[in-house]
Order: C-alpha cells, then sequence, then structure tokens
C-alpha cells in the first residue's frame, strides 16, 4: 500500500524490542493461523495460547470476529476489504511483535496474496504460517452459527469455500490435521514444531 502522508517519520523508541524478548525471555514472532471457517483456528490459537502463557510467555490472540468489532468494523466481505482487513491485522501483529508479545492469529485469510503480503511485513522465520486443514465437509458439520448453511441458501455472499475461493498453503511452516487430531493432540503438534525450532 502506498503511503499517503509524505510528512511523517518512524519514531525510534529508547528500549528496543531486543529489550523487551530480554525482558521477557522468550523471542517474539507470529503464528499465523489460516483455513476454512469450521477449521479449528481459533479453537487452536487459543489453546497454544494458554500453554505459552502457563510457560510464562507473552501473548495475544487476534481474533477474526473479534478484530471485525473493531479495528476492521468498517469493512465487509468483498475481495478488497478482506485484503485491507488482513493488511491491517498484519500491522497489528508486526506492532505486538516490536512490544516482545507472541503473537497469534485466527483468520481464514483465503488468499495466497494476501497472506504473502503479511509474511513480507516480518524478518525471516518470524512469520509462522499454521494451516489448519479439514475438509469442507467437516468444517460444515461444525457450523453452528449455520453461516455455511446460509451460504448454501444465497443468504450469505462471498462466503469462503461456498461462492468464494480458499487458496490453501503451498508450503506453509506448519499444516496440523485438524479434521482428524483432538485439540490436545494438534496442540502438541505446534508447540513441538517451536520448541524443534528454538522458538520457546
Amino acid at each position: 500500500m502506498n503511503q499517503k502522508n509524505t510528512n511523517i517519520v518512524w519514531e525510534k523508541a529508547l528500549i528496543t524490542r531486543q529489550d523487551r524478548e530480554k525482558q521477557n525471555g522468550h523471542k517474539s514472532f507470529v503464528l499465523w493461523f489460516t483455513g476454512l471457517s469450521g477449521s479449528g483456528k481459533s479453537t487452536l490459537a487459543h489453546a497454544v495460547e494458554k500453554n505459552l502463557y502457563e510457560r510464562g510467555c507473552r501473548t495475544f490472540v487476534l481474533d477474526g470476529d473479534n478484530v471485525r468489532h473493531g479495528l476492521s468494523s468498517n469493512l465487509d466481505f468483498s475481495e478488497e476489504d478482506r485484503k485491507e482487513n488482513i493488511r491491517r491485522i498484519g500491522e497489528a501483529a508486526k506492532l505486538m511483535t516490536e512490544a516482545g508479545i507472541i503473537a497469534l492469529t485466527a483468520f481464514i485469510s483465503p488468499y495466497r496474496a494476501d497472506r504473502e503480503m503479511v509474511r513480507n511485513l516480518f524478518p525471516h522465520g518470524e512469520f509462522i504460517e499454521v494451516y489448519c486443514n479439514a475438509s469442507l465437509e467437516i468444517c460444515e458439520s461444525r457450523d453452528v452459527k449455520g453461516l455455511y448453511r446460509k451460504a448454501r441458501a444465497g443468504e450469505i455472499k462471498n462466503y469462503t469455500g461456498i461462492d468464494s475461493p480458499y487458496e490453501a498453503p503451498i508450503v506453509p511452516e506448519l499444516e496440523i490435521q485438524t479434521g482428524s487430531l483432538s485439540i490436545g493432540e494438534a496442540v502438541d503438534v505446534l508447540l513441538d514444531y517451536l520448541i524443534a525450532r528454538e522458538i520457546i
């Protein structure tokens, strides 16, 4: 996105990200959960956050519905507004990592180009794309809000997986079979990955 205001300068902080990470006792990074509605993104993100919190980590979950209540309340679900929503989330997650926080984001984020745009905001290795892989059939069976049913009935337009595409990651850092694993098993897969990479 082009910067509209050219009369601004980035203000350098007296306390650096490295200072914050040292105080926290861990690195900061973003876990970007992506997948269809009902694939378990939010459930997994919150479960992972709870585990990290119990380990003494500074964390925060940016969740799709919650963000659309405030930061993105003026956006709809058109392709253009979805792109802007993901851009805003990416920038918010970047600020959180600068504050030394582990940011966990749970958004469908259906387009590869948008996820790549966010990835490019971060130094190599600090953006961890987690693909929550569950079939459309399983996601529909978990549809407690009835959104898939409404989309199939034509009551909701541009619904991902029905009349709007989902572009699955080609080479995510981690793919978790959320359609078959229990939440505990899925959490273990992700934590094992973070430990193996010596991130936590």
